[in-house]
Formats: structure tokens, sequence, C-alpha cells
């Protein structure tokens, strides 16, 4: 746990979704198959609100991001979110979609990787959650669809019309943002949508196995390259690098670039420490 807090204590219990730490891999599981997993109001709220948490954990190496059921996830719920914002005031509906783009924030923000696992759907909302991890692994009936304008908003939703274009280029974000249509796997694989394709099977392994590896690698090199990653989409090339070389500077006085010398001249493999 992080030395650096208030008086407000970690959350013991999350309600509107699984929750489980250990060994460094921390998963959270969307927990309404009957509904594909559709997010509530309390959903988004309680996903923002454990992005901003996880990293002052301190036992949390990596965060594994899934769907109970056949589907990751359908995105905000029809008649639970769509149904009730009808009856909003403007104030109250501006306060809901800004809390659904500080989900993606955060996500993007978290210093830990985030793996998502697709088994199926990921649609609407849902989709844009799995846009927002570093990592998307899928089986061939993992689909994508961003739906936002096939119920008549805007296809730029919840920081969309940012990472997609950065992900598979300009010209098919448009396409997939703007018609709706679904993705199926093997294209979303093409696209850049999904960083692996595995069968069936194979998906908790996979999962299992990338986890492993992230949560037990050199953690601060992959919370700088994913904070780099992030920051540099918008940056010029001269300050790309400025700042690249400052983190490299920092990063070579931790324990874990003492480590990697101490390993390799004693021929055996570093024990990553994380710090």
């Amino acid at each position: 746990m992080s030395p650096f807090r208030g008086s407000v204590a970690g959350t013991e219990r999350w309600e509107h979704f699984g929750f489980t730490c250990a060994d460094g891999i921390a998963t959270v599981t969307l927990d309404r198959p009957d509904k594909l997993n559709a997010l509530t109001f309390e959903a988004y709220a309680d996903l923002r609100d454990l992005f901003h948490e996880l990293p002052q954990r301190g036992d949390a190496r990596v965060l594994v991001l899934r769907g109970s059921g056949t589907a990751f996830c359908s995105g905000g719920d029809v008649n639970e979110i769509i149904g009730e914002t009808l009856a909003m005031e403007p104030d109250r509906l501006l306060e809901f979609t800004r809390m659904t783009g500080q989900v993606v924030k955060a996500m993007r923000e978290c210093p830990i990787p985030i793996i998502v696992a697709l088994q199926g759907m990921a649609a609407g909302a849902g989709s844009v959650l799995a846009l927002a991890a570093d990592f998307r692994i899928g089986t061939p009936k993992a689909k994508f669809a961003f739906l936002f304008t096939k119920v008549g908003l805007s296809g730029a939703d919840m920081g969309s019309a940012y990472l997609l274009p950065r992900i598979v280029g300009l010209g098919r974000a448009t396409q997939l943002l703007m018609l709706g249509d679904t993705v199926r796997a093997e294209a979303a694989e093409r696209y850049g949508l999904l960083t692996e394709l595995v069968a069936a099977e194979e998906l908790d392994d996979r999962v299992g196995e990338l986890a492993t590896r992230l949560a037990t690698g050199p953690f601060q090199g992959y919370a700088q390259t994913k904070a780099l990653l992030t920051r540099e989409l918008d940056m010029d090339l001269g300050s790309a690098v400025e700042l690249e070389a400052m983190t490299q500077a920092l990063l070579m006085k931790t324990q874990d670039y003492a480590e990697f010398h101490a390993a390799f001249n004693a021929k055996r493999e570093p024990r990553w420490q994380g710090r």
C-alpha cells in the first residue's frame, strides 16, 4: 500500500463487478452474463474509481479485465442507462458522459498494464474499454462493434475517436465509428484491434501467461513505457526525445537496471523487483 494516502481507506469490496488480486495479478470480471455484461451507472463509477485506486494498492502489477459468460461487454445497459438518460436534464447528462470518458482516461493513465480477454462480443462502451487496454487477446468468437451511431449518437464516444485512429488508422476508424458494423475476430486481428487471436480453449492459459510475465517483469520499465506511449501521441519529436532521455536517465538509477547487469555477468535470469 502506498504511504502517500489521506484518511480515505482503500475499497475492500467492489459491488458492481468481481475483483481478485493474487501474485501481482488483479482481475476484474464483469459479471452480468444474462445481460452480456452490460454496464450500469454504478459499474462505470466503480471502474473509474478502481483504475484510480489500483496503483495505490501496492499488490497489483498487472490487471486482467474480462467478462463472464459468452461476451466481454455489450456496452451500456439499454434500459438502465439509455432509458434513464431520456429523462435526464442536460447538466446530469453531461455529468454521465464525462464519467464514462473518465473511465477510459483512467485506464490509459493507470501505470499498470491492462490485458482484456475477449471470448465474445465487445460492443459500444465495451469496445472502447477493450480499445483502452494495452493488450487485447481474443478467440475466434471475439467481435467488436462501435455501435454509437446505431443508437443515434456520435461514433466518437469515451475517447474512441482519439484512440481508434491511432490503432487502425484514420480511414478504418472512420468506417468503424461511422457505420458501427461488427468486426469479427480475423478482421480485428488484421486491423490491429486484437493483439493476439488464440483458440477458445487457449484463452485462459494465454492471458495467464502474459499476465504472469508482466507481473514478474521490470514493472517500472513497463509503467514508463505505457506512460510515454500515451503522452507522446500528441508531442513533437523533439519533446518526445527529451522526455524519453529524462525517463531513461531516471530508470538507470533503479535496482532493476543494476540487477540486469549483475544477472548478465552471472549468466542467470534477472530477478526483477520493480524498484
